[in-house]
């Protein structure tokens, strides 16, 4: 599958073959593109592994572009974290938790990233379109099948972005691929539809009003088909279709339904198999680096790479940068930190470790946890807090080097108890402390309680995103959700030097205007 210049390896085929066989098989097509035998259809159910060869370079070119756009490809740099394109899938998810028009989302973005015409177009793109899309998904597959919570937004945003993709069909395309899946779905007959008539107009009645002869005649001209009950959960929780003896009865007009709960318990089973194929395939030196940078695109950056920290600020420097530009979580902490002259150990690590990650060296935090630990003695502070402090940069114990905590770890790992300040303020708040911590930032009622709102329906990191825009208003980009403290702190402190180097500009530009 993957190549350099010579000779390529379908690793995609390998590890299907390899799960039925035990062993390792390679399978070289060559170029002989076929587009009726390989991609009939612009819809895919991604059952068999990309047929043709590929190079590195598209291997993860594709996944990224399918995952959120090329301004992403390559290593995750924090140059782009303020990048205006969208995404493909991360454009569905965004779109999704802002309530924006997922259709539109998605139509802008696959139309930059990862277009697919239909076949009416009768473009000469098709082919490299849907061998593009085809191995995109494999690659993506690979990379987010490590994780229950990687596979679940994998499979999330692929089943929304298939839905897109079928309704763009028209509806003979829709039965031609779905004769081609061969679903084997049954079909009532007329004798079976008689039989249960009035369950199924009781059913239909909220679509066609309460007009008896209009029931009649949709149930009448309607295909109906019998499904396992379990297929369709949220039309029988919403009572629209008729279930008996354990099967549904769901119409035709409904199908699409059917095909995203077979197209997502499909994806589900394959990214269970293929997480167990993952070490096999992985010994290949030239997968394992790109799955692993893909994957981190589902976090961002997780600042593993910040080793000892390197001393770009100073323990006087440490409030007004907090101030100015730490997320809420962070500036909590210190505020208590400042108020109480102590705080307790899990708000230690959590801060702690955002300090070293703007840049707080094991020298400059020793300064600034002793003074900020003003009512014990030094003696006390050397005993009991030094070595944790050293310990954190990787000088004590282990050494390990110990990385800032993502949105992710704070809002789901050791919630606060009493007396405790760590933890995330949209998260670990109760309603009334959050409204009174915002307005008390100066934040107005309208953005408070679309906060509030956003926290209610648990979507705390785009509430924290939201609180970082109204807090920036000089921001003119879009920014992605919010994943991680120390990124709010990078966007924030970024913002404010490319203010003051256009001031700069604007002053030197006047002193010019003067001097003339």
């Amino acid at each position: 599958m993957l190549k350099h210049k010579g000779k390529g390896i379908n690793r995609f085929a390998a590890a299907a073959n390899a799960a039925k066989t035990g062993r390792s098989v390679y399978a070289d097509n060559g170029v002989n593109y076929n587009l009726q035998a390989e991609y009939p259809y612009r819809v895919n159910f991604y059952l068999r592994p990309p047929p043709s060869e590929i190079t590195i370079e598209e291997f993860e070119t594709f996944a990224l572009d399918r995952l959120q756009g090329k301004d992403y490809a390559g290593i995750w740099e924090t140059k782009h974290l303020l990048t205006p394109s969208l995404t493909v899938l991360r454009a569905i998810e965004t779109a999704t938790v802002r309530n924006r028009d997922i259709k539109t989302e998605i139509a802008k973005t696959i139309e930059e990233y990862l277009p697919l015409k239909s076949n009416m177009s009768k473009s000469d793109t098709l082919y490299e379109e849907r061998r593009k899309d085809h191995i995109s998904h494999f690659v993506l597959r690979m990379a987010y099948c490590r994780s229950d919570d990687l596979r679940d937004w994998f499979v999330k945003q692929e089943t929304a972005l298939f839905k897109y993709r079928f309704e763009q069909e028209s509806l003979e395309e829709k039965k031609n691929f779905l004769k081609h899946l061969n679903l084997n779905w049954k079909i009532l007959s007329n004798e079976e539809k008689e039989e249960i008539r009035e369950e199924l107009e009781i059913c239909s009645r909220p679509r066609q009003t309460t007009n008896a002869q209009a029931v009649q005649d949709y149930v009448n001209s309607e295909t109906f088909f019998e499904v396992d009950f379990f297929k369709v959960p949220l039309m029988v929780a919403s009572r629209s279709v008729y279930v008996r003896r354990g099967k549904a009865y769901v119409p035709m007009s409904d199908q699409i339904n059917l095909v995203m709960v077979e197209f997502k318990n499909h994806l589900i089973r394959a990214l269970e198999a293929t997480s167990k194929l993952l070490p096999r395939m992985e010994e290949d030196d030239r997968l394992k680096p790109i799955l692993l940078n893909v994957e981190k695109q589902y976090i961002g950056r997780n600042y593993d790479d910040i080793g000892n920290a390197t001393g770009s600020i100073t323990a006087k420097e440490v409030d007004s940068f907090i101030h100015h530009h730490a997320p809420l979580c962070m500036r909590n902490l210190h505020d208590s930190l400042r108020a109480d002259k102590h705080i307790k150990y899990g708000g230690r690590l959590q801060y702690g470790l955002f300090l070293k990650g703007i840049g707080l060296s094991v020298e400059e935090a020793m300064v600034f946890w002793r003074q900020a630990f003003a009512n014990i003695t030094d003696d006390k502070f050397q005993k009991e807090y030094a070595y944790n402090i050293r310990y954190n940069y990787g000088l004590e114990g282990k050494r390990a080097n110990f990385k800032p905590f993502s949105c992710s770890k704070i809002i789901t790992s050791n919630p606060p108890s009493t007396g405790e300040n760590h933890g995330c303020p949209f998260r670990h708040f109760s309603s009334g402390n959050l409204e009174a911590r915002l307005r008390r930032d100066n934040i107005n009622g309208a953005h408070v309680d679309e906060i509030l709102d956003l926290v209610r329906n648990k979507h705390y990191q785009l509430a924290c995103t939201k609180h970082f825009e109204v807090t920036h208003p000089q921001n003119k980009e879009k920014i992605d959700n919010i994943e991680h403290p120390n990124t709010y702190y990078e966007l924030s402190k970024r913002l404010a030097e490319k203010e003051k180097a256009s001031e700069g500009e604007a002053l030197a530009d006047e002193s010019m205007e003067i001097d003339d």
